[in-house]
């Protein structure tokens, strides 16, 4: 099947995290056809190129979130109305959503029962923002681009005019000028994909099904591919963005934050309810997406699949490791608090005199640099360099390196090199660095934070984060006790080849399109050479190189019946040898009925005439009559069709018949009596 791959930020650029897991995903699926349409975040990703790509990829798309290129389209006074009215709804749906709760989630999206008032009000500002949502994408379509209008003053106006609204919330009414021009900015680079040209039949259109990487701004091409052509949408969060926006906006104004978090909420919510399937890669993003109102029958679970290969030395030679090592691995940054883990070493110093801390790793972004820089004061304090003898040089026990050295040519080198491997994070996703820890049958001590506690199961010991004594007292006991640090590093290593490989994680998601695909209807027609509908003539593999199908069929427009298409299926005429003057039903152009009814009257409708038909046609004429009657017979419909016509009587027939409804065919006489003939077609025409 060919499935559109949709990403931000990542695949298939160098940089970023979702990239190396998309592309171990694409290769496992080599049977499939992908193509990857991708955002990418910053000039520098663009500038590092992509990644090597492997053969089953057959075309990548491009679009930029960082620019602000003006695409040069100008509306004019109608498009301006139209979109000031779709880009106020949207804002007012965001102006109505209901306070932020302790818990940092709008409170509006969380299920509510049914039948109370709040519930109510809630599915109805969702679907004004849909609503709106795709009256910006349909009206990026008919005129060509969104961008300039949604940095445009009328934007701007709109966005106040709903803050100012009578019922709008607290924090929305507190904007100011600043605050409304900072979030027109940024809703027009979430906004953005709504402009791209990638939702024609030479685009998302013809693919099976749309895999976005996650949610947000990487999710809108799946749901317009969907509004616009119906494709299915298969949603993958690792990292809910909601969630992530709460992580990554700590000093903006409260209206900043509240109008952000309302739109990435608003736009989760409609997400989770066009996809198909979602599949949340831990527990702890699933509860997240449970309670932006994704509804669990179309959750699943899938873990994140790694590469256990280059872990298999270490994981097979447990023994090769320094028993009085900790180490730390990751990228250097705030949330990893490593002031805290310094803090616990110190304590575990006191313990075990000879216990060494490894902290490999480098900084990210210039705030890592900074939190890097602060940390390696904090250890010099804590632990000055002290010499064993007086002719001896001094030496620090923690360590700050970075993997690509001689001493630490890779990661799993890093991990290899010390007995007990801890994580002190205060935030934390899913934990990769404590799964490859597992790969390589350590012992982990960890704080309880996001998937940690799923991902280790029963394997490694957890405390509280931000508390530097419980985890000097965990890696104290595993230092003390080498039986048990074995134990649980086998079992930490079984459970990782058994959940998180990528072998698991590709079967899965293969298993996930086959069942999409086998729950989303048809959407190309094809037609045999009689006319006829075949079923199953479009095999989830039709786009994989091979002769799949018959060449004999033919396809005919997107999701349009039979009759609808550019050569109309011609029906068998069927002549009356008792009176020339009396034709069978013919094709729209061909011979029939719309020659035999009056000089160039209006063409009559092809009639598909059926194996176990029983139709009836008494026909009755005077002397020189000329009448043509058309007649539409369905399987198993017993239909008859009186006609009667007065002398000379010149008698036209248009018949006009749509799937499913009843079709009349009007018979009026120049001259003499008028007669009518009416046609009843009992199932759907096709």
């Amino acid at each position: 099947m060919r499935i559109g791959l949709l990403t931000e930020g990542g695949y298939p650029y160098v940089s970023g995290e979702p990239g190396l897991w998309c592309d171990r995903l694409v290769r496992g699926l080599e049977q499939h056809e992908f193509e990857v349409y991708a955002l990418a975040r910053s000039e520098r990703q663009e500038a590092e190129g992509w990644v090597p790509l492997p053969p089953q990829v057959g075309r990548v798309r491009t679009a930029s979130l960082w620019d602000a290129e003006d695409d040069g389209v100008v509306y004019g006074r109608r498009t301006r109305r139209r979109f000031a009215e779709c880009y106020g709804e949207l804002a007012a749906s965001l102006c109505a959503t209901a306070p932020v709760g302790a818990s940092g989630i709008a409170e509006t999206t969380a299920p509510r029962a049914e039948g109370t008032g709040t519930h109510d009000q809630s599915a109805h500002e969702a679907d004004r923002f849909a609503n709106a949502l795709y009256g910006l994408a349909e009206l990026a379509r008919d005129e060509g681009g969104l961008p300039r209008a949604l940095r445009s003053e009328t934007a701007v106006r709109a966005l106040e005019r709903a803050c100012r609204a009578p019922g709008a919330h607290r924090s929305a009414r507190e904007a100011r000028v600043p605050d409304l021009l900072t979030v027109a900015a940024r809703l027009e680079r979430a906004l953005r994909p709504l402009s791209l040209d990638w939702y024609g039949d030479e685009g998302l259109g013809a693919v099976d099904l749309c895999h976005a990487a996650s949610g947000g701004t990487a999710a809108l091409p799946g749901l317009l591919a969907r509004h616009f052509c119906g494709v299915p949408l298969l949603v993958t969060e690792y990292g809910v963005r909601l969630r992530a926006h709460y992580l990554t906006e700590p000093d903006s104004s409260p209206p900043i934050r509240f109008l952000l978090a309302a739109f990435h909420g608003r736009l989760a919510a409609e997400t989770y309810r066009s996809a198909a399937l979602i599949t949340p890669g831990n527990t702890h993003a699933r509860r997240w997406q449970e309670r932006c109102g994704a509804e669990r029958a179309k959750l699943r679970t899938v873990h994140p699949g790694m590469d256990a290969a280059p872990f298999a030395e270490a994981g097979e030679s447990p023994e090769c490791a320094d028993p009085h090592t900790l180490v730390w691995v990751g990228r250097v940054e705030p949330a990893k608090d490593l002031v805290s883990l310094l803090h616990a070493f110190a304590e575990i110093r006191r313990a075990e005199p000879k216990a060494r801390l490894r902290i490999v790793g480098g900084p990210s972004g210039p705030e890592g640099a900074a939190y890097l820089a602060h940390c390696r004061n904090l250890a010099a304090q804590l632990f000055p360099d002290e010499a064993d003898g007086p002719h001896a040089v001094g030496s620090n026990p923690v360590s700050f390196e970075e993997t690509g050295g001689p001493e630490l040519p890779s990661r799993a080198e890093a991990y290899a090199s010390g007995a007990l491997v801890v994580l002190s994070s205060v935030v934390e996703g899913f934990p990769a660095g404590l799964v490859e820890a597992m790969f390589c049958g350590r012992a982990t001590v960890s704080t309880d934070v996001g998937a940690v506690v799923e991902a280790i199961g029963g394997t490694g010991l957890v405390v509280p984060p931000r508390n530097p004594r419980a985890l000097a007292e965990a890696c104290v006991a595993l230092l003390r006790d080498p039986e048990r640090r074995a134990r649980l590093g086998a079992a930490a290593r079984a459970r990782a080849l058994e959940l998180f490989t990528v072998e698991q994680n590709v079967a899965a998601f293969h298993g996930i399109y086959l069942d999409i695909l086998s729950r989303t209807p048809a959407r190309r027609v094809v037609l045999d050479d009689t006319g006829e509908p075949l079923p199953f003539s479009v095999p989830a593999e039709a786009h994989v190189p091979g002769r799949w199908t018959d060449a004999k069929v033919r396809a005919v427009a997107r999701g349009g019946p039979a009759w609808a298409t550019d050569t109309p299926v011609r029906a068998t005429a069927a002549r009356s040898s008792e009176n020339d003057g009396v034709a069978g039903s013919g094709g729209s152009g061909g011979p029939g009925a719309s020659e035999s009814a009056t000089g160039g009257g209006r063409e009559a409708v092809p009639a598909a005439v059926a194996e176990r038909a029983g139709a009836a046609v008494p026909a009755s004429a005077v002397e020189g009559a000329r009448t043509a009657v058309p007649v539409s017979a369905v399987e198993g419909a017993r239909t008859a069709v009186p006609v009667s016509a007065g002398e000379g009587a010149g008698a036209a027939g248009p018949v006009s018949v749509t799937e499913g409804v009843r079709a009349t065919a009007s018979v009026s006489a120049t001259e003499g009596p008028r007669a009518t003939a009416s046609v009843s077609a009992t199932e759907g025409v096709r």
